[in-house]
This record gives C-alpha cells, sequence and structure tokens, in this order.
C-alpha cells in the first residue's frame, strides 16, 4: 500500500476544520438555508462545477442522476479533478477541493476562464452538508477514490484501477444530503431540476445534460444547439412573433455578451439574465445594459425614420418592453454578485458592454429589415398610447379612492386591526359565499372582498383596460399597493391574500384570472410570500353525533373505511360551491387558522410559469388543446 504524508494537526489544519463546521452551524450562509430551495442549490452546486468545465470547453457531457435513497449522482467527461499532492496543503488536491472552503481551480485565473461557482465555497460546502459523498475521478488513465462524511475524509485519496479507457477523463460525484441539516420529510423535486437543467443547456451552448430519476424512472435530455436564440423561441413558441430572433455575441477583455431578442403581440415582457451561466433572478448591470439598448436604438430610429415626430416624446423603457422577449447571458472572469446565491450582478463595466454590443446588432437589424422595425415602432406607439389612457386611469382610480373613504371599495367587509403582519384579506367568488365568509370570519384580523363572477383575462388585456374593470379596481384598492409604475409593496394593507374560491370548474377558472393578474401586475406580492390559496373542504361526513370533513377523494374514503359497517349509513354530503356551507361551517373549515389548510403560492420558475401562463391563458389556441388533451386522463372532480 502506498505511503502517504502523515496529517499535521496544527493551526492551519484547526483552520480547515473550523471551515467546514462553519457551514454546518449556518448553512444559510452557504446555500440560502435548510428548506427545499437549499436542497435543490447542492445539486446547482455540484452540476456549476462540471458547467464551468464546459465553458473551459473540456466538457460536452453531464449526467445527474436522482437515486431511491435520494443520494444524487452528478457525472461529466471534463479533466477530471485533480489527484496529485497540493503544494501548501500537503494532501491530494481533490482533498483540498472536497474540504476547504475558498479553494478550487477559479482563483488563480489559470484553470478557468470563465466560472458559475464564483465564491469556491460549492462542493465543499455540498460535502459539508451530506451525510456520505463519493468522488470518483478518472484522468492519466487511472481511476482514483475518496469518501467523506459530513464533510470529513474516511481515508486518503487512492487508486482504484484503470480508467475505463485510457483516454477517459472525468469526475463523479455522489452525495446523500443530511437529514440531520435537512430535516422533515423534504425532497428533490423532477420539475424544479428539469427547469434549472434546461436553462443550464440553453446558455451552454453544445452541451448535453442528461437527467435521470431513478424514483420514477422519468428522464430528460437538454441539448440545444441555437444556445440562448434557442431559449427565445422555446419561450415564444405560443406567441405570435413580429420578427425572427435578433442575436448579438461579442467577447471584450474576456467578457462575453450574448443576447437574444424578439418582439411578440403579447402585453408583457418576458426578460430573463444569466451570469456564468447561473440565472441572476435579480438582474443586474448587464439586465440594465440590455434594457437601456434597446429603448436607445429604438427611439434614434423611430426618430431618424420619422415615425416619432419632433413634437412626440421619447418612448420610455415601458414602452419598449411591451411584447418583448429577451435573454442576455454574461460570461465573466471575475463576476461581482450581491450574495453568495448569486441573484443579481454587480459588475458596472458590463453594463457598458451590454447596451453597446445589443445596441450595435440590435441597430443593424432595424436598418436592414425596415417592414420589421416599423412593426416594432407601431407596437410601441400603440404601448406608449396605452400607458397614458392606464395614467389617466390609474390617476382616476387613485383620486376616486382618495375621495371614497381612504381607498376602501364598498363592497370590502373590512377587519380591525391596522398590523398588516395579522391582518388577511379574503378573496371571494360570489356574493352568497362572500355573505357566508363575512358571517363567519374573525373580524379582528379577518377582512372579506366578495368578487362578482368572472374578472377579465389580464394576459389578453393592456393595463388601461385593466383599470377599467371595477372587480380589479375594487381589487387594487383594497390591497393598497398600487399598480404598474406606482406599484408599491410596502403600501400592502394586509399580510396574506388568501384565494378562496368553489372547488369546481367555474372556481378553478377565477382562480387562475386571479393568479394571471398576480403574476403579470403584482408578482412581488407572490415572492415576498403574500399570497395564498384556501383549501374547502370537498365532504361533509355524519354519522351519529360525529361530523368529518375531508378535503380529497382519497381522504374521504379512509373516513368512510374507519367506520367501517356505519358507512351506509353515514350522511355525505358533496360541497360544489362555498355557497353551500353555512358560516358557522366555513369559518371551521377554511378559515379558522387552527384547522384550516392554506396553500403558499410561490415561484419555482419565473421562465416556465411566463410560458405556461401564456399557453394556458393568451389568444393561442393550439397549445392549449395540445396540453388539455395530454392532461386530460389526470382530471378528478370534473363538474359537467
Amino acid at each position: 500500500m502506498a505511503e502517504f504524508p502523515p496529517q499535521s494537526y496544527d493551526a492551519k489544519d484547526i483552520q480547515v476544520l473550523e471551515g467546514l463546521e462553519a457551514v454546518r452551524r449556518r448553512p444559510g450562509m452557504y446555500v440560502g438555508g435548510t428548506d427545499i430551495k437549499a436542497l435543490h442549490h447542492l445539486v446547482y452546486e455540484v452540476v456549476d462545477n462540471s458547467i464551468d468545465e464546459a465553458l473551459a470547453g473540456v466538457c460536452d457531457r453531464i449526467d445527474v442522476v436522482i437515486h431511491p435513497d435520494r443520494s444524487v449522482t452528478v457525472k461529466d467527461n471534463g479533466r477530471g479533478i485533480p489527484v496529485d499532492l497540493h503544494p501548501q496543503m500537503k494532501k491530494s488536491a481533490l482533498e483540498v477541493v472536497m474540504t476547504v472552503l475558498h479553494a478550487g481551480g477559479k482563483f488563480g485565473g489559470g484553470g478557468y476562464k470563465v466560472s458559475g461557482g464564483l465564491h469556491g465555497v460549492g462542493v465543499s460546502a455540498v460535502n459539508a452538508l451530506s451525510e456520505w459523498c463519493d468522488v470518483v475521478v478518472q484522468r492519466d488513465g487511472k481511476k482514483y477514490f475518496q469518501r467523506y462524511e459530513r464533510g470529513y475524509p474516511k481515508g486518503p485519496v487512492e487508486s482504484i484501477g484503470k480508467a475505463d479507457s485510457p483516454k477517459t477523463t472525468g469526475t463523479t460525484t455522489t452525495f446523500k444530503f443530511d437529514p440531520e441539516i435537512f430535516k422533515g420529510d423534504l425532497d428533490f423535486k423532477f420539475d424544479t431540476l428539469t427547469q434549472r437543467f434546461r436553462e443550464m443547456a440553453f446558455v451552454t451552448r453544445g452541451v448535453t445534460i442528461f437527467f435521470l430519476d431513478e424514483r420514477t424512472e422519468h428522464e430528460m435530455t437538454f441539448y440545444f444547439e441555437g444556445g440562448i436564440t434557442s431559449f427565445v423561441r422555446y419561450l415564444n413558441r405560443n406567441r405570435v412573433v413580429i420578427h425572427p430572433v435578433v442575436h448579438a455575441e461579442k467577447e471584450s477583455d474576456g467578457i462575453t455578451i450574448d443576447a437574444a431578442i424578439q418582439f411578440t403581440d403579447a402585453y408583457s415582457d418576458s426578460v430573463y439574465a444569466f451570469a456564468n451561466t447561473i440565472n441572476t433572478i435579480d438582474g443586474g448591470t448587464h439586465l440594465t445594459g440590455l434594457r437601456a439598448a434597446i429603448t436607445r436604438t429604438i427611439n434614434d430610429y423611430a426618430r431618424k425614420s420619422s415615425l416619432l415626430k419632433d413634437a412626440d416624446p421619447n418612448f420610455t423603457g415601458e414602452d419598449t418592453r411591451e411584447g418583448l422577449t429577451a435573454i442576455i447571458s454574461v460570461k465573466h472572469p471575475d463576476p461581482q454578485f450581491e450574495s453568495q446565491t448569486k441573484v443579481k450582478l454587480m459588475n458596472p463595466e458590463v453594463q457598458t458592454l451590454a447596451q453597446q454590443v445589443v445596441g450595435e446588432a440590435f441597430g443593424t437589424f432595424l436598418e436592414e429589415n425596415p417592414s420589421s422595425a416599423k412593426a416594432i415602432v407601431q407596437k410601441c406607439l400603440t404601448s406608449a398610447r396605452a400607458r397614458d389612457a392606464a395614467k389617466k386611469a390609474r390617476d382616476l382610480v387613485i383620486r376616486k379612492s382618495a375621495l371614497e373613504s381612504l381607498t376602501l371599495p364598498g363592497k370590502l367587509a373590512d377587519c380591525s386591526e391596522r398590523d398588516s403582519q395579522k391582518t388577511e384579506l379574503y378573496l371571494v367568488e360570489g356574493d352568497s359565499a362572500g355573505g357566508s365568509a363575512k358571517q363567519g370570519r374573525d373580524r379582528h384580523f379577518q377582512a372579506i372582498l366578495p368578487l362578482r363572477g368572472k374578472i377579465l383575462n389580464t394576459e389578453r388585456a393592456r393595463l388601461d383596460k385593466i383599470l377599467a374593470n371595477e372587480e380589479i379596481k375594487a381589487l387594487i384598492s383594497a390591497l393598497g399597493t398600487g399598480i404598474g409604475e406606482g406599484f408599491d409593496l410596502t403600501g400592502l394593507r394586509y399580510g396574506r391574500v388568501v384565494l378562496m374560491t368553489d372547488a369546481d370548474v367555474d372556481g378553478s377558472h377565477i382562480r387562475t384570472l386571479l393568479l394571471t393578474f398576480f403574476f403579470r401586475y403584482m408578482q412581488a406580492l407572490i415572492e415576498e410570500g403574500h399570497l395564498y390559496i384556501a383549501q374547502p373542504p370537498l365532504y361533509r361526513i355524519a354519522y351519529k353525533n360525529q361530523v368529518r370533513y375531508t378535503y380529497t377523494e382519497q381522504e374521504k374514503d379512509l373516513v368512510l373505511k374507519e367506520m367501517g359497517a356505519g358507512a351506509e349509513k353515514a350522511s355525505l354530503q358533496r360541497y360544489k360551491g362555498l355557497g353551500e356551507m353555512n358560516p358557522q361551517q366555513l369559518w371551521e373549515t377554511t378559515m379558522d387558522p387552527n384547522n384550516r389548510t392554506l396553500l403558499l403560492v410561490t415561484i419555482d420558475d419565473a421562465a416556465e410559469a411566463d410560458r405556461t401562463f401564456d399557453m394556458l391563458m393568451g389568444s393561442a389556441v393550439p397549445p392549449r388543446r395540445r396540453f388539455i388533451q395530454t392532461h386530460a386522463k389526470d382530471v378528478r372532480n370534473l363538474d359537467i
């Protein structure tokens, strides 16, 4: 057996142990917490290392497998993590990478020109938060192995035979998250990971990502030759597009700007920004540069071609974003992010470069395609006129509201509590259910706003038309946040906004219309965790002196089974609507914080949510028909 140098035990080694101990004590600093989002972050950190190899041009395939025991394997055909002795640490470079925070090939600039795992804490933090982790490296014709438990190596790095072939290289990491850290019944979601891998494959041209979930045998393969141009086409596949995708790509001083732009007939924009393949959901300097370039280029062209007259004001950013689908992806050797979870890019030089690269390419496109250019400017003109109309409508709503007793609509039954941390607003379908809810609620902290009929489909209308709708006006007034440019979450009067609709087709439709409105015009409300869906019961089962409420078919069958022989004599009532419940029943089952179930509305992936709302609520019929045909077999409790 090969001899390894004795392990030293002095100050510098203690520091290493403290580093990983700090990760276990404060996981929030490294992976954003111990919730389901952080659990998925573990996978992203390991896959990001493989993506870095792809960005360096030395890896074109990544395999990700979730095993039945909830362990995860990530395998790539990159160079393989070095295994020789690290000159400073006097131990294998693999062990250093896996156990030392801020160690890796990303700091000297030699290993990677561009890297997504900026802080170098990635894979070592994953190792620290794993019950166990196995790493197999193939390089130089050999296979090397090391196992870790809760971050600590169980033995030295050892050679375990020959590589699969003399030329095979790469790294295979298998880890099992630590249930001591990630408590409860947390588990990986196939759809959440699928969306992330799709994005990674879009913004890393030429890499194949294969994903297999052995728990369900679901598998997906992602490979996009067209990169972000394919991404824009994917987002717009249910929309009517005004022109072909405009693509701009340029490298300068080691920074690559890659952007794709296409205008559609939609009323909202879908713009996403990536830095070193990481989706920077809060944007940053690259997104600011892209938006500024588009607005300036359209204004310059409209002036030059006299589509904007001298007396006309310039288009605003809001005018030039209507119907815009765009992706900007930046590869930067030294990205500065706002935080470890990398949601906002801060490099100032990126803004200048993005503005220049996008401006040049988009300006050239407009010059060379006058009919497309005219259609884009026409879209902006219509948008500007609608924005003026919306501003007048908004001002009118605010002015009128100010006169009408502090902005509150007449049909709102308000609560007495004024601290928004403690209050709830129930949006209730129909007057009869509204009446029950008003009588059954706790007046101290629960407010009720009944909505008559179906609100406007906000996916197919501009803001000026939306603001003319009485139900939406009442809703905006009650919430107190304003809308559009004037939206301000600090004005929110209720900490929880709860959608309470019937458990039938119409109820589901009304709920979807409301979700569309919140997603398009008050997304911050969802992102900050203020939007909920109430879960009224489906059945009331009464037997002798006993009354049980059940919320699903399975639960109903279970309760009847428990009753045994008495089940035949039990009285079974199926609630089709909230109005069928008396105020006391509605309170007990759906509104009492001690008994009720509320579902929190979240957006795991804005791009996918955007595409889904567009498909379900937009004007194109074929995609919606396909969706209905695909999912028809999954429907339960359909009321016809």
